[in-house]
């Protein structure tokens, strides 16, 4: 199994910005001609019915070098909680952009099998549709919240007892900034009904942002550092209440407090940028 990020915590190296991205400056070619390329080859395994958990962490491990070969600074906390207590699990997490679905087979993989809710939509991108159909993700369509909420509970379920985690974005679509009213709570009622813990992620990757014209081709942020942080294992059971505020104010105190580092221009340039070092070990 191909793991990037073997321990609990990780940080971008200095120098893994390529000198071709240099040279090209803010040219966002250099950055989707290496990622669709990419997903193309995941596109071609998954067909070929190889997309198995350890090509899955190899080509989103290839995301990530991408993604810092442009200038990406990635920031990983939290990484033990994956694998300190047994699962599976339910994951909950806020969305900001396609970074996400891109890297974080190489960030869960290695540690849990899992796949994700995703729009139904999306089986029929080209490449993308193949390796989530290969993953077993579960699609909802957006348009009956009754009716997509049936289909996360059984097929959520389903995978939960064969042993595999389940990752939901309960914000549903992108969203630029959090706001607890927007987080539902389908994630706990799936994690309560199957008998399972819920790990709640927050999230920072506004590097990349959606197009104006085309979603999926819009602008980089070299300023943005990408955060990800893994909270711990919340109990889901009784009414639930409890491990719902737990997991809004985990990432609404992990999101304001990178956002405001983020606007503090001396930290900045310094390239601190408000993520808390790695220990040393």
């Amino acid at each position: 199994m191909v793991n990037l990020f073997p321990n609990d915590s990780y940080d971008t190296p200095p120098g893994r910005r390529t000198f071709l991205s240099r040279i090209l400056f803010n040219s966002r070619l250099y950055f989707y001609s290496k990622t669709y390329y990419n997903f193309y080859r995941i596109g071609r395994c998954a067909g070929r019915g190889r997309f198995d958990r350890d090509r899955q962490s190899y080509y989103s491990g290839l995301n990530v070098r991408i993604l810092e070969s442009c200038g990406a600074r990635i920031h990983l906390r939290g990484l033990n909680h994956l694998s300190d207590t047994p699962g599976p699990f339910v994951i909950v997490a806020n969305h900001q952009s396609s970074v996400e679905t891109a890297i974080l087979n190489a960030v869960i993989s290695p540690r849990l099998d899992f796949t994700f809710v995703i729009k139904r939509s999306l089986f029929s991108v080209p490449f993308f549709g193949a390796a989530m159909r290969a993953i077993d993700a579960i699609g909802v369509d957006r348009v009956n919240p009754r009716e997509d909420f049936k289909e996360v509970m059984r097929a959520g379920q389903e995978l939960l007892k064969e042993g595999r985690s389940v990752l939901i974005f309960p914000e549903s679509t992108r969203q630029r900034e959090f706001l607890p009213e927007r987080f539902n709570t389908i994630g706990l009622k799936l994690a309560k009904s199957a008998g399972v813990r819920i790990i709640p992620l927050a999230l920072k990757t506004d590097f990349l942002e959606p197009g104006a014209l085309i979603p999926e081709f819009g602008s980089l942020h070299r300023s943005r550092h990408i955060h990800l942080e893994f909270g711990e294992p919340l109990d889901a059971s009784g009414n639930g209440r409890e491990a719902h505020r737990q997991i809004l104010d985990f990432i609404a105190e992990r999101t304001a407090h990178w956002n405001l580092a983020e606007r503090r221009a001396p930290c900045a340039s310094a390239g601190l940028n408000g993520f808390r070092p790695a220990p040393v070990s």
